[in-house]
């Protein structure tokens, strides 16, 4: 099967290389001579617009952060905590702000990623390969004119694709790129753009990765005493992944208006790298995946005064867990998802400086399964959002309420028969407020705050899955304070271009969260309960300069820097040694950062990043045995434009974790130490 795609691959890429040639050739107006444009960082003053500005890794910037997925980029961003499993296939979620995945909101091309059975986004499964731009915003998007389901995250992620863009009478653009490199990866990919109209194009990207995920760690064991037990290195085992993703879409463009439809498939098989424990090295779970999702959005402006946009999704997930080994418990679990969605927004001008939004989505989620007394769930969700924007001179204020109604129904039942049907009803209403400040208006200096409540549902295996599931679960609330600022200068020639520095702090409230206790008096059989409840205090930091130096060498630079204290105050009679009440959180390091450099010289650029996360605990028990080392890695790239006729080329070269650092960000799940990359990419 892998040789048949590679093969089919190759021919593909030379069948479209061969085409690009020939209609090159028929473009006699074409100049012959060797033409680029200079990679150049541009900073504009932009209108006054976003309350709260989000975190945007976009362009050259995302291009050179030596990162396969939209995980391995978000770690860049300050606030962020990713949790990655090892490996080229290890799952990859992500916290923010210290409050869990489950409340965060993924949103691809402007409708949200689903997961309704955990809740979470493995985001390891998403390629940089066809991606634009990442953005990360805090409480939500600063946009009023936007779906209900945009105002019910505590935090979001919106991933933007790549969409078509075409030079001059150019109908057709042809990307081929091919990545090779450490755990015997291979990385071909194709992008086809297409124009039939000015108001009408397409394109059609596919992607192939193939790893064994192979790689040397080492292994340190130390007894209650400190002495050492055992020092050693193995191989990781069991981190092979293939998968094929494919996705493409039509755009299409309306008097006063815009629409699109896409389609995403992805397929994939995959070790489940486990966890290194009690010396045992090899583990034999596996993991198959198949999801599939097809979305479209309407935006028209009617009038000077109202616009409306339509949302529709549909989404189907497949996913088989095997436990082949039977010396602990075999399992071989299949579950099936179904999604459908459906939004309308409504915004009116009300006059020039106020504005109002209206948005009313539906959602229907099901879940199927193999698992023995299975409940069946089939939720319904609408949720509908007012929210309105005021502007006066340098002042800015949005709020927004979200209502929400959830219906759950589920059955009990008693081998393949049904003994019960049950149903639940939940209605919330949560609101938000955010303001901006401006105080003199030649500086481009402004003050921020917002405050947000919000909840979110329990999944289905928090609610029903078998033995664990508790279906009397409350929603798990989060409250959000914030104020900062932010402050930038620009220059448009000399040796300093600019700076644009931001500043944060925050206190976030978590309560009934939702927790796995154990059940009875055995530690074997769990039970998920409303016990928890984290308070959350941080500052974030983050600032960005472009450097101009001598033979136009021109230099950006960003850092960001992170302080949490994220403690547990579930159980107050849990306190002092041993006891986890008022204990950092799992896997919150009370100081992180990261920092970029991006160099470019004509067409040479050259790029270093670096990520630090400090010491932290691997349990809300903050005891010695429980204490996790800080760990940082080190990561350069060399990239090198070119053209070959009537071909641009581009040849990168990578080494990431240049200094070979051995460490886990999950406890015993050991990641890879120095590994490289190359890539060669052919536009025409």
């Amino acid at each position: 099967m892998l040789k048949t795609l590679l093969i089919f691959m190759c021919m593909l890429c030379c069948a479209v290389t061969s085409m690009a040639q020939y209609k090159d050739s028929a473009r006699l107006s074409r100049l012959d001579s060797m033409q680029y444009l200079e990679n150049v960082v541009v900073y504009a003053k932009k209108p006054y617009q976003e309350v709260i500005p989000a975190q945007t890794l976009s362009g050259k910037r995302l291009e050179g952060l030596n990162s396969h997925s939209v995980a391995d980029a978000i770690r860049y961003f300050s606030g962020v905590q990713i949790k990655d499993y090892g490996g080229v296939g290890g799952v990859k979620t992500i916290d923010i702000r210290s409050m869990g995945s489950n409340h965060m909101g993924v949103f691809y091309d402007g409708i949200q990623l689903g997961n309704a059975q955990n809740g979470q986004i493995d985001l390891g499964k998403f390629s940089l390969d066809n991606i634009d731009e990442i953005s990360l915003y805090n409480g939500q998007k600063s946009e009023i004119f936007q779906p209900a389901r945009d105002f019910g995250s505590a935090g979001t992620v919106y991933i933007r694709t790549h969409h078509p863009r075409f030079e001059g009478e150019k109908n057709d653009n042809f990307n081929v790129t091919f990545r090779t490199g450490s755990f015997g990866l291979a990385n071909p990919s194709i992008r086809w753009e297409h124009r039939f109209t000015k108001q009408l194009s397409m394109n059609l990207n596919t992607e192939y990765t193939y790893a064994t995920g192979q790689y040397h760690f080492r292994y340190r064991k130390k007894f209650s005493d400190g002495t050492l037990a055992w020092d050693t290195t193995a191989v990781r085992k069991n981190g092979d992944v293939m998968a094929l993703r494919v996705e493409g879409g039509l755009f299409g463009n309306i008097p006063s208006g815009v629409w699109n439809l896409k389609f995403y498939y992805y397929d994939s098989e995959r070790g489940i790298p486990g966890a290194i424990v009690n010396n045992v090295w090899m583990s034999s779970q596996r993991q198959w995946d198949r999801n599939f999702f097809t979305q479209g959005t309407f935006k028209k402006q009617f009038s000077e005064r109202y616009d409306f946009m339509l949302n529709a999704k549909y989404a189907r997930d497949y996913m088989r867990y095997l436990n082949p080994d039977t010396t602990l418990m075999y399992l071989d679990n299949k579950f099936w998802q179904d999604e459908i969605y459906v939004s309308a927004a409504n915004k009116l001008k009300i006059i020039d400086n106020w504005e109002a939004n209206l948005s009313v989505d539906y959602k229907w989620n099901y879940l199927n399964s193999t698992l023995a007394n299975f409940s069946y769930p089939t939720r319904h969700t609408l949720l509908t959002a007012l929210a309105s924007a005021y502007t006066y001179q340098r002042f800015k204020v949005q709020a927004s309420v979200l209502y929400t109604m959830v219906n759950d129904r589920h059955s009990s039942r008693s081998g393949d028969k049904v003994v019960a049907y049950h149903s639940q009803f939940i209605h919330k209403f949560t609101p938000a407020v955010f303001f901006s400040y401006q105080p003199l208006a030649e500086r481009d200096f402004f003050v921020r705050a917002f405050y947000k409540r919000i909840f979110r549902m329990p999944t289905f295996n928090d609610l029903y899955y078998t033995d664990i599931g508790n279906a009397l679960l409350n929603p798990e609330y989060a409250d959000q304070y914030n104020v900062g600022m932010q402050w930038q200068t620009l220059r448009t020639h000399g040796f300093y271009r600019g700076i644009r520095l931001t500043a944060d702090a925050y206190y976030n409230l978590v309560t009934d969260k939702i927790i796995a206790v154990p059940k009875g008096t055995g530690m074997y059989r769990w039970m998920m309960m409303n016990i928890g409840k984290v308070k959350i205090r941080g500052i974030d930091v983050t600032a960005r300069t472009t450097l101009n130096f001598p033979l136009d060498v021109l230099v950006d630079v960003s850092l960001s820097y992170t302080y949490q204290k994220a403690q547990d105050y579930s159980n107050p009679g849990e306190y002092g040694d041993g006891g986890t009440y008022k204990g950092q959180i799992a896997y919150i390091p009370w100081h992180s950062g990261s920092a970029t450099v991006n160099a470019v010289w004509r067409k040479f650029s050259l790029n270093y990043s670096f990520i630090y996360v400090g010491e932290r605990y691997h349990n809300s028990s903050n005891i010695p045995a429980n204490h996790e080392q800080p760990w940082y890695t080190h990561d350069i790239s060399a990239n090198y434009a070119f053209r070959i006729g009537k071909v641009n080329m581009k040849l990168s070269g990578e080494v990431n974790n240049i200094f070979n650092q051995y460490y886990d960000v999950v406890l015993n799940f050991p990641m890879p130490g120095r590994n490289y990359k190359l890539i060669l990419k052919f536009d025409f």
